[in-house]
């Protein structure tokens, strides 16, 4: 069996030729590559080690695990789809929730978990029945209007939580990254959030040195003279040794949550296979369903043992973007250096004392963006927000959801934000859809066009969705 670990040399195994790509089965020499893992490693920093620590999360347990499922998702898609799995910043809102009614970590990894074994489930439909049946339950305009809902609904957290912690230092950091974004070129630019991150390190060290003690609220939110930057937890860290495990607990109140951000997830997914392909000039439709579901069992896994949710990262696609080298070898590298990074719990602690005010500068960015993903899905697909099939439930799902809106049902069961937001999307859709006249039902692109082909053959019955007939299109 193909696993998709044996790679050729590509040419000296030095420097590619002008204009040539490092195929996802081709190599540089080892030490080129271990350097290349490296480099997918620090681009995943600012997203993957942020998105644990809003969680309330252990740092160290999530790279750790984002090294596990990386691995897992090679193996599962045979090496044709080069990607780096860090801990998905979707789940960000939904964690926030669940802990605001009372929700412990393992309540949020056991909701989590949920949400991972769906995806896995999803998955497995798409390869037997083809992306089709993404598009016919979730049409761009669903899909964009949830994406959307879930990023917007975070910024009370951004508002009442970090950025009063140090107003100067995230409005420095916020221009700081934003700038960084815009200005920079390449690679440089792919880790602006781990640039912001450093930027603020540094500039909280400063005000510390120049002006003491801040009177501000603390992440504990009482009103304290404290230190912006504290390494006291860093200095009792030890250098060597295992993170913290601890189990999922399920509830549904905290599932329901949960449960939307799969919609999220299932369009990262089909963008992250769709981007890639363009990029090596391999169709990889027939990985769609693979990918999904690999995605969904590196997520339960991590959950299991009290990780974060992972997901495919758009900052490694821009690596291999501006390298242009595909090797799934490099992804390899970059797993073993998560895995190593996740023993060292000193590390861990350096990125757990984030101060508060740098978290609030990279968080007005960073929630905007993810809520902004929404609008990019609707102009992609060219959604008619003109037609009010498409217009009125994506609007009242959006209100309900960034407001943070709730329905009680009994005096123990209610729903609220996101859960109620995607559910009034998804529901007042495909209800209006059923009256609203013909001319309304306009046809609509399909949530991601790369996945057209493969469609088409499982119409024609020549591959029948499961991602092994029909023309291997030799994908990554």
């Amino acid at each position: 069996m193909d696993l998709g670990v044996r790679w050729r040399l590509h040419g000296d195994g030095k420097v590619p030729a002008p204009g040539a790509v490092v195929r996802p089965d081709e190599r540089l020499s080892w030490p080129r590559t271990a350097g290349l893992g490296a480099q997918h490693v620090v681009a995943m920093f600012g997203a993957s080690f942020v998105a644990p620590v809003l969680m309330g999360l252990d740092p160290n347990l999530a790279i750790m695990m984002s090294g596990v499922a990386t691995v897992i998702f090679l193996l599962a898609t045979r090496g044709r789809v080069p990607s780096y799995l860090g801990c998905s910043l979707s789940f960000v809102g939904v964690a926030a929730v669940i802990r605001a009614q009372g929700g412990t970590s393992a309540t949020v990894t056991g909701a989590v978990l949920v949400v991972g074994a769906v995806l896995f489930l999803v998955g497995l439909a798409v390869q037997r029945f083809g992306a089709r049946i993404i598009h016919a339950a979730m049409p761009p305009v669903v899909t964009g209007a949830v994406v959307m809902l879930i990023g917007f609904n975070l910024a009370p957290v951004t508002a009442s939580t970090y950025w009063p912690q140090d107003q100067w230092t995230a409005l420095f950091v916020m221009l700081f990254t934003g700038l960084a974004v815009v200005c920079l070129r390449g690679f440089w630019s792919r880790i602006a959030i781990f640039l912001g991150l450093v930027f603020g390190y540094v500039l909280s060290w400063a005000l510390d040195r120049i002006f003491g003690k801040i009177h501000s609220v603390d992440g504990s939110g009482k009103l304290t003279d404290h230190w912006r930057l504290d390494f006291s937890a860093v200095g009792q860290a030890d250098w060597i040794g295992l993170p913290t495990f601890h189990g999922p607990s399920f509830e549904w109140s905290a599932i329901l949550v949960a449960l939307p951000v799969v919609i999220a997830l299932i369009a990262e997914n089909a963008g992250h296979v769709k981007a890639v392909g363009e990029m090596t000039g391999d169709n990889l439709d027939d990985k769609l369903g693979t990918a999904i579901s690999a995605d969904g069992v590196g997520s339960m896994l991590s959950t299991a043992v009290g990780g974060p949710p992972n997901t495919t990262y758009s900052e490694n696609i821009g690596v291999m973007a501006a390298t242009r080298v595909y090797s799934t070898a490099a992804y390899w590298a970059a797993a073993g250096f998560a895995l190593l990074f996740g023993l060292c719990p000193k590390f861990g602690a350096v990125v757990a004392a984030i101060p508060g005010g740098v978290l609030g500068g990279i968080t007005v960015i960073l929630y905007g963006m993810i809520g902004l993903l929404g609008a990019q899905i609707w102009i992609n697909a060219k959604v008619d927000l003109r037609n009010p099939l498409n217009l009125v439930p994506a609007a009242a799902g959006i209100i309900i959801g960034v407001g943070n809106v709730s329905m009680e049902f009994t005096d123990t069961f209610s729903l609220s934000g996101i859960a109620l937001g995607t559910l009034v999307v998804i529901t007042g859709y495909h209800a209006l859809r059923a009256f609203a006249p013909a001319h309304l039902k306009t046809q609509q692109p399909l949530l991601d066009e790369g996945t057209s082909s493969y469609d088409a053959k499982s119409e024609n019955g020549s591959a029948g969705g499961d991602g092994d007939g029909g023309a291997q299109r030799a994908r990554s």
